[in-house]
């Protein structure tokens, strides 16, 4: 096995994404931290290794790799001792595929970072009313793929639950998850939090949340 290196910073959810898949393959690796807000992923280094500049990124020795679905899926698909978490079977890994994809285009894109974008960096102070209605859209969408499961792409731990988890918990920032309305999630939520590695999530989440909340935003009436 090579050198891993992870670059990123714990309050961004993609990062915590792939720190959640590294513990559970417990795989040894070394953090580069990449302050967002000092804009250290512009420097003409990183850009280089990065083109779109983004967090996270992930080198293995000779090999760089941004995005962390992509991430995730190679990890997991080079150094899982099985098939587990990112099953082999066409029909499964479908499904894993598509709830990565749905956190990448609704969860975070739609939703997550486009409301963090107006009120973290562009100082927003009120969020419109039909931002927060992604953030229900999300949760009623959860709600019902976790319907009869477990996990979020089935029956077992998935990367999707990694991917989903990240994000999902980071929207409490702006909506609570109101546990009658949502009872599949909050036990799916409570399932991963029972995991022996989730503190690559939560510590991040805490963060997260915590620098959301000191920008003091209210909802729009």
């Amino acid at each position: 096995m090579g050198k891993i290196t992870l670059y990123g910073i714990d309050r961004s959810p993609p990062f915590r994404a792939v720190k959640l898949t590294l513990a559970a393959l417990e795989l040894p690796y070394e953090i580069v931290s990449v302050n967002v807000v000092a804009k250290e992923h512009l420097s003409e280094a990183y850009v280089k290794k990065n083109p779109q500049h983004t967090i996270p990124m992930l080198e293995d020795d000779d090999a760089t790799i941004w995005d962390s679905h992509a991430i995730i899926t190679y990890l997991v698909s080079k150094y899982g001792k099985d098939d587990s978490l990112y099953p082999k079977d066409l029909l499964k890994r479908a499904v894993v595929d598509q709830r990565l994809h749905f956190e990448s285009g609704v969860v975070f894109a739609n939703s997550l970072r486009a409301i963090t974008k107006s009120v973290f960096f562009l100082g927003q102070k009120v969020i419109p009313k039909d931002k927060i209605q992604t953030v229900v859209e999300v949760y009623d969408f959860v709600e019902s793929f976790l319907k009869g499961h477990d996990y979020i792409a089935g029956d077992k731990l998935t990367v999707a639950d990694f991917s989903l988890i990240s994000s999902v918990s980071s929207l409490t920032a702006y909506l609570e998850i109101d546990v009658t309305k949502y009872p599949n999630t909050t036990a799916w939520i409570k399932r991963l939090e029972q995991l022996p590695y989730y503190s690559a999530n939560d510590v991040g989440k805490k963060q997260f949340i915590e620098a959301i909340k000191a920008t003091n935003f209210t909802i729009e009436q």
